[in-house]
Order: structure tokens, then sequence, then C-alpha cells
């Protein structure tokens, strides 16, 4: 079992509240034989999330799911999101998160507050605080892998490279890596429409940059969505959450 627990756990953590932690420890302890985290690499990795709480994330589930259902599915995405990030060479690992952390957050993640704006606006946020070459992701892909993600990660990934796309079945984009984080790549981007992800990597390679894309994945948006993620990777916290809120076994 991980340093974190799952949906049932983050919603008592979220309602123990711990606001004022800020920055959790830079290693992951592994001594009680849970996972810890991977080798340092060159690049910063950064997720994007919400605080799991009723009626904040993942509203588009309601209806046929309750707002604590849905709560439940997206602290259970965030855990399987955050554990493999955790397996993942890393400079840094960041979680940019619009709500409050607790004890839910797992060792081996520094977490800072998401700025004020558009979503353009906190994704570029996010980027300005790097570095170095960074990589981000969201929380509505828990069947993300150490595999899917490794050409973005490895020694050589920048490499006459300037950017990694992970385009969304719904034209948008579940991840993206820039060698230079600069926040203009962002701005103005429009969000949450179909076009994004093809005006966003229009962006990048109109900045002249030579860009690398990861696999098409689908997003956790709607009901239907949540259950072909859930058979997608089936020995993870979300499918295992959706399992028991549909009545639908493990796959």
């Amino acid at each position: 079992m991980s340093a974190y627990g799952d949906g049932d756990r983050i919603r008592r953590a979220n309602a123990n509240g711990d606001g004022d932690r800020i920055r959790r420890a830079s290693a992951y302890e592994g001594g009680d034989g849970s996972r810890r985290a991977s080798a340092q690499g060159p690049t910063e990795l950064l997720v994007i999330a919400k605080e799991p709480v009723a009626g904040r994330v993942k509203t588009r589930l309601c209806p046929p799911f309750s707002p604590a259902e849905a709560a439940e599915l997206a602290a259970a995405a965030l855990a399987d999101t955050l554990e493999a990030v955790l397996a993942l060479p890393a400079r840094r690992r960041v979680l940019v998160l619009d709500g409050r952390p607790g004890p839910w957050v797992p060792p081996g993640f520094e977490v800072v507050p998401q700025s004020a704006g558009g979503l353009d606006e906190r994704l570029a946020a996010a980027f300005g605080g790097c570095t170095g070459p960074a990589l981000l992701i969201g929380m509505d892909t828990p069947q993300i892998t150490a595999a899917l993600l490794a050409p973005a990660l490895a020694p050589d990934a920048w490499d006459g490279v300037g950017a990694w796309f992970g385009p969304a079945e719904d034209g948008g984009f579940w991840a993206l890596g820039l060698a230079d984080p600069d926040p203009a790549l962002l701005l103005g981007v429009p969000m949450s429409v179909p076009e994004t992800g093809a005006v966003q990597r229009h962006r990048l390679v109109k900045a002249g940059l030579a860009v690398r894309d990861l696999p098409v994945l689908v997003d956790v948006d709607t009901a239907a969505d949540a259950d072909r993620v859930a058979a997608a990777a089936p020995g993870g916290r979300f499918a295992s959450a959706f399992g028991r809120l549909t009545g639908v076994g493990v796959r």
C-alpha cells in the first residue's frame, strides 16, 4: 500500500484539513515497503489538480453520480496520478493545487497553490515557476503509466526537442512538456473547447519548437469516459472506486 490512501482516506483528510502545510518531504520514505520515488531526472514534473471536494470537482459526472461520488472518483484519479508520477525520474515533483493539501499528499511532492485567473493563466504560472525542462499533466488521466511517459522523461528527451505534447481524445491535451518553460506559450490559448489541443500545438510549432507527441488518451469528463478509463486501467484506485459505485466488478 502506498503512503496515501484511497478516496475514503482523502475525504477524511479533507475534513481534517492541513492547509498550513504546503511542502512535503523531498524523499519518498519507503521503509515500510511502500514505493520509493524514482531516481532524479532532468525534468521537473508538475501535476495540476483540484482538492477533491464534493461540488467542486468532476461536476460533469453529475448525474449519474452524486457530487460526493464524483469527488470520490476525483480523489481516486488523483491518487493514481500521484503514484504514477512517483515512479518517474524527475528533478522535482510539484503538485499545483487548487485547494488545501492534506495528509493525502504523498511525500516526494512539493505543493504550490494555483494562481488566479483562467486555466491558460494558471498553466502559464505553473510553468513560470520552473527553472528548466518541465512536463505538466492533469488529474483526469489516471490510466497513465511510467512507460507511457518514459519517452518525455528519458535522459535524451530534450535533445533537439522543444516540446512534448499529449493530445486528448476530446480535442484538449493531457500532457505538455516544455524545454524552456515560457508562460507566453500558453497565455491566450482557449481552454476547455474542442480546438484547445490544436491551438496549443499550433502555438508551439509557430514558436519554432520541435514538437514530439505522446499517445492520445481519454480524459475523464463524463460517466462514459470514466467507464472507458476504468476498463483501460483495471488495477488502479480509479477503477476500484468506479466499480464500487456502479456495481461493475474489477475488469
